[in-house]
């Protein structure tokens, strides 16, 4: 399967056209990604919280088992979503899973690889400092992309810094997803981030440092400003072997948002015919 999921990317790439990622939230969002001509589908509880019309970072708070709503989810998604790779995200640094056995419960269900999400990636500070000292930092997200490799997965790992992207590659990652931040916009997005041009110079450094370790890793670019199409364009045009765009707000919610918006809107202007 990781195989033949690395064939399809590959002749993506080298037929000069993007290599696209979606998150996908629901059954709905998968089907309709899907059938868009999307080349991989990604699921994570974060998906479920977007679509419940909160922010994504509540897939870091303690409303729920991380792991535990991906599987759940995998009953709505994998069933209806025919032919493109659908991977799960997990929690690597989950203190209450033997991460090898769950993994390969994983690959038993249907998933075709697997992405560290939610990811102490987007921590910083003096908390981040903390779960790096007492065990719960970034390096147990390694050693689950790490075994998920050795178990033929498909790896998609975030990754935050040149130092992630040196660390992930390194631990056998297919694809890096260059996180630049939450994403901007819309009725739930951050306001606070990245410009695009600070994003363009991280994004060509991650990958950078990717391609010193292993050559034919594939890098997309994902989150901060980079929130629409042109904003996807104008980083993979001032970049060097980025590979495409992964979304997952700029997949289902933003669209959504727009799409149910206007369509009330234009509804709410109907003016039914007076009686005589």
């Amino acid at each position: 399967m990781r195989a033949r999921a690395l064939e399809r990317l590959r002749k993506q790439q080298a037929s000069g056209q993007a290599i696209v990622g979606a998150g996908a939230g629901t059954g709905l969002s998968a089907k309709c990604a899907e059938a868009g001509g999307v080349d991989l589908i990604i699921i994570y509880n974060s998906g479920r919280y977007r679509m419940a019309g909160r922010g994504s970072l509540a897939g870091l708070m303690p409303y729920g088992d991380a792991n535990a709503i991906v599987v759940e989810m995998a009953a709505e998604v994998l069933p209806i979503v025919r032919d493109t790779p659908v991977l799960a995200g997990v929690c690597g640094t989950d203190p209450f899973r033997l991460m090898p056995v769950f993994l390969r419960q994983l690959k038993e269900i249907g998933f075709a690889g697997v992405q560290n999400f939610p990811t102490v990636g987007l921590v910083d500070g003096t908390f981040r400092q903390s779960l790096e000292e007492t065990g719960m930092g970034y390096s147990p997200e390694v050693e689950m992309i790490r075994a998920a490799h050795e178990l033929d997965l498909l790896t998609t790992p975030y990754v935050f810094s040149p130092e992630d992207a040196r660390a992930m590659t390194e631990s056998g990652a297919d694809v890096l997803v260059a996180h630049m931040g939450l994403t901007t916009g819309g009725a739930i997005g951050a306001e606070t981030g990245r410009t695009l041009d600070e994003c363009v110079g991280l994004v060509q450094a991650i990958r950078d440092a990717a391609v010193d370790v292993r050559s034919d890793v594939i890098v997309l670019c994902h989150g901060g400003p980079i929130s629409e199409p042109d904003d996807a364009a104008y980083v993979l045009a001032r970049t060097e072997g980025v590979a495409g765009f992964f979304g997952a707000s700029s997949m289902e919610r933003l669209p959504t948002e727009v799409a149910i918006t206007e369509t009330v809107r234009r509804f709410k202007e109907l003016r039914p015919s007076p009686e005589v």
